[in-house]
C-alpha cells in the first residue's frame, strides 16, 4: 500500500472532539500519515469539554507534527500536494456555510479551498445543531459539489434537538477510502 497523507482539519464543535480525535488515532494506526489543521477557535478556546492546549498536545502526539493554525500555514496544501485527501472533522455549521459560499477566512476553509483547487477529495464530518434548519441549504449545495464527500450522518437527539445532525464518526475512514475512489459512502442520512 502506498502510504497516503490525510489532512485532518478540526473546527469548533468541541463536544465532538473526543470522537474526532479517536478517529484520528485509528487512521494513524491504520498506517496513514496525518497533517493536522485547526481553526482559530479550535486552537485557542478552552471549554467545558477540555482545554485547547490539551487537545493540541494530543493531536500533535498522534500526528507526529505541529498543527497548522493559520491561513498562511494551510495555503500551500493544494499547490504543493501535501495531502491525498482533506478531512474536516468536526465540520461545524459555520464552516459549512463558509465552504458553500466560497469564504476563505480560517485555516480550515483555506485548507479545503487549497485542496479543492487541485482536485483533492474533501471529506466533511458534520456536527451542527442547525443541520436540518439554517445549515440544510449549505449541506445541499455541498452535496452537489465536485470532490466533496460527507461522512454518513444522523439526528443525534431528535426529541431535544430536532434540527441537529452529527456524523457517524466510526464511518470516517470508510468514507475517506470511498472518496479516494471518487465515491460517496451511502446512505448519507442514517
Amino acid at each position: 500500500m502506498e502510504k497516503k497523507t490525510f489532512g485532518f482539519a478540526m473546527c469548533g464543535s468541541f463536544c465532538t472532539f473526543a470522537k474526532a480525535i479517536e478517529q484520528m488515532r485509528e487512521i494513524a494506526e491504520a498506517g496513514y500519515r496525518i497533517l493536522p489543521v485547526m481553526s482559530y477557535n479550535a486552537y485557542t478556546t478552552d471549554t467545558r469539554f477540555g482545554k485547547a492546549g490539551d487537545f493540541i498536545w494530543e493531536v500533535e502526539d498522534i500526528c507526529g507534527r505541529k498543527v497548522l493554525k493559520s491561513i498562511v500555514d494551510t495555503e500551500p496544501i493544494g499547490p504543493k500536494k501535501l495531502v491525498d485527501l482533506m478531512i474536516v472533522a468536526p465540520c461545524t455549521g459555520n464552516t459549512l456555510a463558509k465552504l458553500a459560499c466560497g469564504i476563505t477566512d480560517t485555516p480550515v476553509t483555506m485548507a479545503v479551498k487549497s485542496s479543492l483547487r487541485v482536485g483533492t477529495p474533501v471529506v466533511l464530518a458534520v456536527a451542527t445543531n442547525d443541520a436540518l434548519a439554517a445549515s440544510a441549504q449549505n449541506i445541499g449545495r455541498l452535496l452537489n459539489t465536485k470532490h466533496i464527500f460527507f461522512v454518513p450522518m444522523r439526528q443525534d437527539d431528535p426529541e431535544k434537538k430536532p434540527s441537529s445532525l452529527v456524523c457517524d464518526f466510526s464511518q470516517l475512514l470508510p468514507t475517506c477510502l470511498a472518496a479516494l475512489e471518487g465515491r460517496q459512502l451511502e446512505p448519507v442520512l442514517l
